[in-house]
């Protein structure tokens, strides 16, 4: 039995290296890309040719975008999770109750990945656009999430990943977290208090389907300042009533 193979393919590596490259440089011409990922000017043009015939990569004039593409790409992913299309209105209406940021959240490769957000009136600008990419243990929603992944998962994630500190109040100590997860299960929610991005604070709940496996989870995010005593209390009981809500209709789609 042949067993599979952990080494990359060059070439697929350096070409999936470019697009991150023009994603993270917000457009580049080829020496730039060149650069930055020390290839020479070849190697890089003649997977960057590829990349423009197949319609990954576009060209403007001498600078190279990634293409619209991969927003078909992201959308079909996205659709694949009932979570997604049950959730979305949910967390619509929670927003504009709430006047705050209301977050979708689902794990993937050991990764929190935000796949729907809306903004209610008051909130603040963050950087939860659909497919941004987050550390599970740093935020509300991941923690959420954690809690109620089998306890074999749970630690080999943190065995690949790690626990990174994003901000001074990150919890970066596997004892440490696992009594928070502990008090997650616990009361039924989970708090990133400034433990992802100073000065936010961010309340959570996870998701389940009619199996009981947890499939993502749903959050409120605002200004620590704002977020205590009523309002807080306020923000659970809409978070718990759009929880109810959707596990509701997930038994049911």
């Amino acid at each position: 039995m042949t067993r599979e193979s952990t080494t990359p393919v060059r070439t697929t590596a350096r070409s999936l290296d470019i697009i991150d490259t023009l994603r993270e440089l917000d457009g580049a011409r080829l020496t730039e890309i060149a650069a930055h990922l020390d290839l020479p000017d070849s190697t890089v043009h003649n997977h960057l040719r590829t990349l423009v015939q197949r319609g990954y990569v576009v060209r403007d004039g001498n600078t190279y975008h990634v293409s619209l593409r991969f927003l078909d790409f992201g959308e079909y992913a996205r659709s694949r999770r009932k979570v997604y299309e049950v959730a979305s209105p949910e967390i619509d209406e929670l927003a504009s109750e709430t006047e705050e940021s209301a977050n979708l959240l689902v794990e993937e490769d050991g990764m929190g990945v935000y796949i729907y957000n809306a903004q209610g009136g008051n909130a603040i600008p963050l950087d939860t656009h659909p497919g941004t990419r987050v550390p599970l243990h740093a935020t509300a929603l991941g923690k959420a999430i954690l809690a109620f992944l089998p306890e074999s998962k749970t630690e080999a994630i943190f065995d690949r990943r790690g626990l990174p500190a994003q901000t001074s109040k990150t919890i970066t100590d596997r004892d440490e977290l696992r009594g928070e997860l502990a008090a997650v299960r616990e009361r039924g929610y989970a708090v990133d208090d400034e433990e992802r991005v100073r000065g936010v604070r961010c309340l959570a709940v996870a998701i389940k389907n009619e199996n009981g496996q947890v499939i993502g989870a749903i959050s409120v995010s605002g200004p620590a300042s704002r977020i205590e005593g009523d309002v807080r209390d306020r923000l659970l009981d809409g978070l718990r009533r759009a929880k109810n809500i959707i596990e509701l209709k997930l038994v049911h789609a």
